[in-house]
């Protein structure tokens, strides 16, 4: 079977969902899929793509006509559907939802082509609230437009619990891994009273730092400090979000002990999580109005081999001994109890990745939407 797994963006080296949507298109192929990965690019000049793989699709140009273009013109798209046979799409869900788009699935039903549609994240709308006009605008056309678009859509996948959505049937899977591009953490912490925790995201309001963050605030307002506790963020994110953080340090003079590392991958990742102690997963997803998800993170951490922390239900770790549970709400996490449950546990990395192996490759994830084909 010809597939395409279909996106509507580019891809960074360093970001966490571009290394996820390589995963899946390999974990499709290891289930016998011929995939081909169909994405936007732009290059030095400007110049704007649809790629399938390393071929072009269509050249959009360069300016303002071509990001318009690329949003609304699926011609070149269908043409490669139909002349390639392509029997089966996956496709990544941008909350970009309108008539054109539609017109483009409705115009694939009849060519018999089988449309799996992932939604990375629902319920979303909450993760709107605060944001500035021009992601109200997206939120806007998304509601107008997401129903209908969805009657056109064989299934919908989800790492929620939801049965259906938009009238439609889910599939539901849990964010997997790819092991073989995952480096196990190979150092033990060799001095106890230092402890290095680490959030590696593209940061908005429901990963809740700033409760770690206040945590530390009162943590070193304590008169006796046995532990030096560091907090690593990694990534980079919503503006507002990230000069908050900063600025929480600085107030607080917690500058030493609070670092922004930007993006990092490759080597240079590695490089911190072998420093790193404790995982920081998402700490406010009920900002958002989540509070059962399988998030990336999760799993990222589990297959370094380092405990970590959440505030969410994650089914596949409920019961893990090197998981601590976080309130759901916007209290300043208690530093004292997180380095009381590092210290009063040991974390063996091999054991952790070991506990996820089996379960949570991209390849058995796959597999459940490759069984719904045949």
């Amino acid at each position: 079977m010809k597939a395409l797994f279909l996106v509507f963006h580019g891809f960074l080296a360093y970001n966490g969902i571009s290394k996820k949507i390589g995963y899946q298109v390999d974990g499709l192929r290891q289930c016998g899929i011929d995939t081909r990965l169909t994405y936007l690019k732009i290059d030095d000049n400007n110049i704007h793509y649809r790629m399938a793989d390393e071929t072009v699709i269509e050249n959009y140009g360069k300016g303002f006509q071509a990001k318009i273009r690329k949003r609304i013109c699926y011609k070149s798209l269908y043409n490669y559907v139909r002349n390639e046979n392509i029997e089966f799409i996956y496709l990544r869900y941008d909350h970009n939802a309108n008539p054109f788009l539609i017109l483009f699935l409705k115009s694939l039903q009849k060519l018999r082509v089988k449309v799996f549609m992932e939604i990375p994240t629902y319920p979303y709308d909450k993760e709107y609230k605060g944001l500035s006009l021009d992601y109200q605008r997206i939120l806007f056309f998304d509601k107008c437009f997401r129903e209908r678009m969805a009657k056109y859509v064989d299934y919908i996948v989800t790492f929620s619990d939801h049965k259906e959505i938009w009238n439609r049937p889910t599939i539901q899977i849990s964010n997997g891994i790819d092991f073989s591009q995952i480096k196990i953490k190979q150092n033990n912490n060799i001095n106890p009273n230092l402890i290095n925790f680490i959030g590696v995201a593209t940061i908005h309001p429901w990963h809740g730092y700033d409760r770690l963050i206040k945590g530390l605030i009162e943590y070193y307002k304590q008169n006796a400090i046995a532990d030096k506790v560091y907090f690593h963020i990694v990534g980079e994110g919503v503006p507002e979000i990230m000069n908050y953080y900063k600025e929480l340090a600085q107030q607080n003079n917690l500058e030493d002990y609070i670092i922004f590392h930007g993006p990092k991958f490759g080597t240079d990742l590695d490089n911190l999580f072998e420093l790193a102690d404790l995982g920081i997963g998402s700490l406010a997803r009920h900002r958002s109005g989540i509070y059962k998800i399988k998030t990336l993170k999760n799993r990222e951490y589990a297959a370094r081999g380092i405990p970590f922390i959440y505030s969410e239900f994650d089914e596949d770790f409920e019961n893990m001994p090197y998981i601590y549970k976080v309130p759901a709400d916007d209290s300043a996490i208690n530093i004292n109890e997180l380095i009381r449950f590092y210290k009063t546990n040991h974390f063996e990395p091999n054991a952790i990745r070991a506990s996820i192996e089996n379960s949570l490759s991209w390849k058995k994830q796959m597999q459940h939407i490759v069984n719904l084909l045949f």
